[in-house]
């Protein structure tokens, strides 16, 4: 497909639905849902992009081997589960830093439980891409 109209769309969409999958992310370690949810969107943001111009267009090192960014999002989210099992004897137990102030985000709180929505994040968008990839005709 070779479209000005969406090779130009996608030019101002894909940073808009990669920053929008971060800001579900971060807001999904106090909340439900965040790091499967800003998967998904940064997914169709790479499936777009690779819509528009293909998965050169992308930078296919970034995600020449989507298995590997499934793997190190398991590792992750698993690695998050021990580290309160180890502090607490709890397993899945919460640890959180303190509270920290960063002038253009306000408070800003850090802890297991955004170890773990990164882990989901990392492995749903790397099983999408995969997902993608494998139904593409023209990729080996």
């Amino acid at each position: 497909m070779d479209s000005i109209i969406l090779k130009t769309a996608t030019r101002y969409l894909y940073p808009v639905l990669i920053g929008l999958s971060l800001v579900v992310l971060y807001r999904g370690h106090n909340l439900p849902g965040g790091g499967f949810i800003g998967g998904l969107i940064a997914a169709s943001a790479v499936m777009l992009r690779a819509l528009a111009g293909g998965w050169e267009g992308i930078g296919e090192g970034r995600f020449r081997n989507p298995i590997t960014l499934m793997q190190v999002g398991l590792i992750l989210a698993c690695a998050s589960a021990f580290v309160g099992l180890f502090v607490t004897h709890t397993f899945m137990e919460a640890l959180w830093a303190p509270t920290w102030y960063v002038p253009v985000l306000g408070k800003v709180k850090l802890g297991t439980p955004i170890l773990f929505d990164i882990g989901v994040y990392l492995t749903v968008l790397g099983f999408a891409v995969l997902c993608a990839k494998s139904l593409d005709s023209n990729n080996n």
